[in-house]
């Protein structure tokens, strides 16, 4: 079972999915991907990000770290994490 994090919301898990398989991805890919909509899906990119999940590989462009594998496979506790110094 996946340990998040208390900051983290039940659609992270969804958009960290989505770019694991589809690789970098746009808040706007990931809504037309099924995720959730593109601004809900911008704003826990950046947060996602801050705390080392996501990487931001471009201006509105993500992609997943090896934090973010390790915690899809439930190797790695989100809540033990701590924010990111240079996120965005």
């Amino acid at each position: 079972m996946r340990k998040q994090a208390d900051w983290m919301v039940p659609s992270d898990d969804r958009i960290l999915e989505l770019i694991r398989e589809y690789g970098n991805l746009t808040p706007s890919a990931i809504e037309a991907k099924g995720g959730p909509v593109r601004q809900h899906a911008s704003s826990r990119c950046s947060e996602l990000a801050e705390y080392g999940l996501l990487e931001q590989v471009h201006r509105g462009l993500y992609g997943i770290t090896e934090e973010g594998t390790a915690y899809l496979d439930e190797e790695l506790d989100a809540s033990e994490l701590d924010p990111v110094e240079d996120a965005n």
